[in-house]
């Protein structure tokens, strides 16, 4: 599956940034009076009035995943129809507030696989993406990539039908039906290291690898079963089959085991887009920033599940709205990224080196930090 729809970022808050609120060194000719009227240009970049493209900068191409990962854009995404069914009525992009946006594009895809390639060619500027494939990337690019962002935290789930699982050494001679495209990816390596961390030897769980319909229709076609599925698939189970319960969230056992989060989203850019817009980067990171910010507002609850069932990051406004409280949406920049990112991949790095590229990123990976 890939869908495009319309990215809309304030030409305001381009301005703000341009005037002084963004990066502290941006290259020559990249500032704008205050309060003075932007435009946008036809290659989507945006210039003071009389100006060429070179004064502004250029928009970001975007690609969100599908799942958990891209869920925090959804508001970004309804205000980008809004705003382009403006432009076409008015020949001005408006938003619900009454905003000048600058229109551009965001593309949703399935996999991981998808954004690498597209990053990697250039196909795009900005992605939402997992965090060891970010690690991957930039090692496969030789620092090609950043990351700007982690944005989303654990998302994996122990569900049970029946009562026997209660921690993680319950399951030691278990059966774990598993996702099929985790096994030997995040997923795998995250449950290990919680078993090993629980005193169970990976080898005493019988993991069959199933797909998520597989599992499905295993857990709701008998009555007893364990499963691991990441939300909004252990959401979609729950609701369908009373009998399922949640035993484990996975993010708590490893926050209980490690004392740190557990990042398993993250926001990242092409080196050579940062370098030439850096305030293109700052201009997109606070648009994305309060899209996450309205997703996760209890306040907002109907109306942003609504969003993320009509973009298809869950299958109806039902699981939802259940699924955005375990999406574990975050929005952590800077210093703190760094050192949560830093130790994560360290325990990655001990479980299997490949999954992240082959070794630990250097600092030039992390966005804003010195």
């Amino acid at each position: 599956m890939k869908r495009t729809l319309s990215l809309l970022l304030t030409a305001a808050l381009a301005l703000s940034l341009l005037a002084g609120c963004g990066p502290k060194n941006p290259p020559a000719g990249t500032s704008s009076a205050p309060g003075s009227a932007s435009s946008s240009q036809p290659d989507g970049s945006v210039s003071e009035p009389g100006g060429n493209t070179s004064e502004g900068f250029t928009m970001p191409k975007v690609m969100v995943l599908s799942g958990p990962t891209g869920v925090g854009a959804a508001k970004l995404m309804a205000d980008g129809e809004y705003a382009q069914e403006h432009l076409e009525e008015t020949g001005t992009p408006m938003t619900p507030d009454g905003k000048v946006y600058v229109v551009d594009n965001i593309t949703v895809v399935t996999d991981n696989t998808q954004v690498q390639t597209a990053l990697a060619n250039g196909d795009v500027d900005i992605a939402a993406i997992a965090t060891n494939a970010a690690a991957s990337l930039y090692a496969k690019t030789d620092g090609g990539i950043q990351v700007l962002a982690v944005n989303t935290l654990g998302v994996l789930y122990i569900l049970e039908k029946g009562d026997t699982v209660h921690s993680m050494a319950d399951l030691a001679g278990k059966t774990l039906y598993a996702p099929s495209n985790t096994k030997g990816a995040n997923p795998e390596h995250i449950l290990n290291h919680l078993l090993e961390g629980n005193g169970v030897d990976p080898s005493q769980v019988n993991i069959e690898w199933l797909t998520p319909q597989e599992i499905t229709v295993k857990m709701t076609s008998s009555d007893s079963g364990i499963c691991m599925l990441p939300v909004p698939a252990a959401t979609a189970l729950l609701v369908k089959d009373s009998g399922v319960r949640e035993t484990i969230s996975l993010s708590d056992a490893w926050q209980d085991l490690e004392g740190s989060p557990l990042p398993m989203g993250c926001v990242v850019a092409r080196t050579e887009y940062i370098e030439e817009n850096p305030v293109g980067v700052e201009v997109f990171l606070a648009a994305y920033e309060k899209s996450i910010d309205y997703i996760s507002d209890p306040a907002n609850t109907a109306d942003a599940a609504a969003l993320v069932a009509q973009y298809e990051f869950a299958p109806n406004d039902q699981v939802a709205a259940k699924a955005i409280p375990q999406c574990s949406l975050t929005f952590v920049t800077g210093q703190e990224m760094k050192t949560m990112l830093e130790d994560y991949y360290s325990i990655l790095f001990q479980a299997e080196p490949k999954s992240i590229g082959g070794g630990l990123p250097y600092d030039s990976f992390y966005y804003g930090v010195d």
